[in-house]
């Protein structure tokens, strides 16, 4: 392995860090909507948003951490590289691919979370239309 085989993952996680990022201003920005317009919204529907919103934050946060780990990892196996530890940085490289899985992962779960409060919206809109 060498020192470039590390680097590859740079953009890619920074690239992720910002589409999470992104992500997470999307639901700030819902989540003071949210705030701002209560009253005009059912109750009921607004303890839903509010539990499915919680849950949110808390996955990105954790994508968050995952994707930073992901790349303090990658670093250290590009130091292992450079300081001549060849079967330490393979470990590190390793180790820091199935964080950024575990961060991939933990991304589509909240995905999953956010189509499922699409789809109560939807059918809170399409029960008021009847």
């Amino acid at each position: 392995m060498e020192l470039t085989t590390p680097a590859l993952l740079f953009p890619a996680i920074s690239l992720l860090l910002l589409a999470y990022t992104n992500r997470f201003l999307v639901l700030a920005q819902l989540i003071r909507q949210l705030h701002s317009s209560e009253r005009d919204y059912c109750q009921t529907l607004v303890q839903r948003q509010i539990v499915n919103l919680r849950q949110r934050i808390a996955l990105i946060r954790l994508m968050q951490a995952l994707g930073v780990l992901s790349f303090i990892v990658c670093t250290l196996s590009m130091f292992s590289l450079f300081i001549q530890q060849q079967r330490l940085a393979e470990l590190l490289f390793g180790a820091s691919l199935l964080v950024l899985v575990g961060s991939l992962l933990t991304s589509l779960y909240e995905i999953a979370i956010s189509t499922r409060a699409i789809e109560a919206e939807l059918a809170d809109i399409g029960a008021k239309g009847r």
